[in-house]
């Protein structure tokens, strides 16, 4: 986890800016204890930032800002591109040996942009990631998030500035700060306890949708932003072309891909661990890093003295059967309620995740041994692990015997009363 921060425009024009970003980066910094930089270009009016945590390449060779190896392109980058060997092997069979000046994904992903253009560039790159990326040539930034969304940035006007970054608290430093709450926001939250892209709780700041880039030349006001990949689509292309194997070939099929997963997700040049529940899904995550690692994985774990919230034994009987390296920390009813006051300046915005207590705790617990865990996390809404899954499946069985008529006719009388109607019920 990285923080990046840039604005293009308003003090980024002017000798200010390189105090600007620095201070935004610094609000952040949580996000990169390892170092920090910054690059500006007056004449252009773009400053960005970065606070850095070193996983690849732990030399200057991975600081950023980086620039390209031609000099055109500057880059700001959070997260992790885990097939950045591939692509590496890529270039220098497509263009020559690449005069490389280190090891990390970051340069590897400027050298494709260079070589492969940027949406082929992103097509390519299989990883958790956002980034900020100033063409000098096209005097144009450059904002780009991965295809799930796993790593945030945050993008709007302030004054005269477009401006960046990882979290909402970075944009405070800005001159023209003025935070108004979007009430439009707020109702989404209600409905989804959170708040999807492209909305932030902040009327006028927006999330960069997941799978998308925006383009923001200097001679258009309103950025241009494209998708480039779409989990639609492929969830469309699955149906389509259905697995054919059976039972058992698609157990050997999953595990094929979570090893092929697990293996670039495992590249780190710091200590690495995992998040363990003793559940299916981070079970099934430590076994395959087990079986990948030639040591034992550091696992954590937290537990709980009320019986209906602790997993904690499940967690030790799993990593006592797999011989991970395991760490556990059981805590009071005190030490969670303790965490509700930090809850403001860990989220930028409001979350509604109960979730989000035990999993700060955990990677506290974590963060004294390892500075990368994986985790289960995803693995109920891609395998459909929650109750609701099963229910709607078994409630469609029922439903799909009904005449697709009569099924027509019912749908549209629940659609003639009025919403008013609904709302005086419901108070």
């Amino acid at each position: 986890m990285c923080g990046i921060v840039g604005i293009v425009g308003g003090s980024g024009a002017t000798s200010s800016g390189a105090f600007t970003v620095r201070r935004m980066a610094d609000m952040i910094r949580h996000r990169g204890p390892d170092g920090d930089g910054v690059w500006t270009d007056a004449a252009a009016g773009v400053a960005l930032s970065q606070r850095r945590l070193a996983i690849i390449d732990l030399s200057s060779a991975g600081a950023q800002p980086m620039t390209s190896h031609s000099g055109r392109y500057v880059i700001v980058f959070n997260g992790e591109i885990y097939n950045h060997g591939d692509m590496r092997a890529l270039l220098d069979r497509d263009y020559g040996d690449h005069a490389w000046c280190g090891h990390s994904d970051t340069e590897v992903f400027l050298a494709a942009i260079e070589g492969l253009g940027l949406k082929k560039a992103l097509e390519l790159s299989v990883g958790m990631f956002a980034f900020g990326l100033w063409d000098r040539r096209e005097r144009a930034l450059v904002l780009g998030r991965d295809r799930l969304g796993e790593k945030p940035l945050y993008y709007g006007r302030v004054g005269q500035a477009f401006a960046f970054a990882s979290e909402l608290k970075a944009f405070h430093p800005l001159p023209d700060w003025c935070p108004e709450i979007d009430r439009n926001a707020l109702m989404l939250l209600m409905r989804h306890n959170y708040i999807p892209a492209p909305y932030s709780i902040y009327r006028g700041i927006s999330k960069l949708r997941p799978g998308h880039f925006l383009v923001l030349s200097e001679n258009i006001r309103e950025p241009r932003v494209e998708r480039y990949w779409s989990a639609k689509e492929v969830a469309e292309q699955g149906r389509l072309d259905r697995f054919q194997g059976s039972p058992e070939e698609a157990v050997d099929e999953v595990e094929r891909h979570l090893r092929r997963s697990l293996e670039g997700q495992m590249i780190a040049d710091v200590p690495l661990g995992a998040f363990l529940s003793g559940g299916i899904d981070s079970s099934a995550i430590v076994a395959v890093m087990q079986s990948i690692s030639s040591r034992p994985v550091r696992t954590f774990t937290i537990g709980f003295a009320e019986a209906g919230y602790n997993e904690a034994h499940h967690a030790e009987q799993v990593a006592r059967h797999l011989g991970t390296d395991h760490t556990e920390l059981y805590l009071s009813e005190r030490d969670a309620l303790d965490v509700v006051p930090q809850l403001p300046s860990i989220y930028c915005e409001p979350f509604s995740d109960s979730s989000q207590i035990p999993t700060f705790l955990v990677s506290k617990l974590a963060r004294g041994s390892v500075a990368v865990a994986l985790s289960g996390d995803g693995g109920d809404e891609l395998f459909s692990g929650y109750t609701r899954y099963a229910l709607a499946d078994a409630f469609w069985n029922k439903l799909s015997r009904i005449p697709i008529g009569l099924r027509r006719v019912s749908a549209s009388l629940a659609t003639l009363p009025p919403p008013d109607l609904y709302n005086n019920v419901a108070g």
